[in-house]
C-alpha cells in the first residue's frame, strides 16, 4: 500500500509517519500542501490512500480534493480527510467533493490504524 501525506504541518506529517509505519506500510509520501500534492501525485501513482489536511497555505485540502476528483485517473485513490475541521457542514462538503472518511484532530493511533483499514479493503 501506498500512501501520501498532505498536511502543512511538518510534525503532522512526522506523527503520521511514524503511526502508519507502525503497521508496516513503509511506502509513504508526503507533501506541504494541495498544490504540491497534486503534482507528487502524478509523478507517484498509484497511490492507494491520502490523508489529507484541510487548512493549508498555497492550496488548500478541500480545493486539492476537487481537483484531484475532477481526474479520473486518480478515481480509485482513497482520501481521508485528517484536520481540525469538525462541523458537521464541513464533513459532508468533504465526502461530497469525494473523500472516504474523515478524522479530527487530534486523533489517536487507534482511530488512524481504524481508519486506513476501513478505506483500504
Amino acid at each position: 500500500m501506498r500512501v501520501m501525506l498532505v498536511d502543512d504541518s511538518s510534525t503532522m506529517r512526522r506523527i503520521e509517519k511514524t503511526q502508519i509505519a507502525a503497521m508496516g506500510i513503509s511506502e509513504i509520501i508526503e507533501a506541504e500542501n494541495g498544490e504540491e500534492a497534486l503534482s507528487m501525485l502524478q509523478d507517484n501513482m498509484p497511490i492507494d490512500v491520502i490523508f489529507l489536511d484541510w487548512n493549508m497555505p498555497v492550496m488548500n485540502g478541500i480545493t486539492f480534493l476537487r481537483k484531484m476528483r475532477e481526474n479520473p485517473k486518480y478515481a480509485s485513490v482513497k482520501v481521508i480527510m485528517c484536520t481540525s475541521e469538525s462541523e458537521k457542514s464541513r464533513v459532508v462538503e468533504a465526502l461530497q467533493a469525494g473523500a472516504h472518511n474523515f478524522i479530527v484532530k487530534p486523533f489517536t493511533p487507534e482511530v488512524l490504524r481504524e481508519r486506513l483499514e476501513k478505506v483500504g479493503k
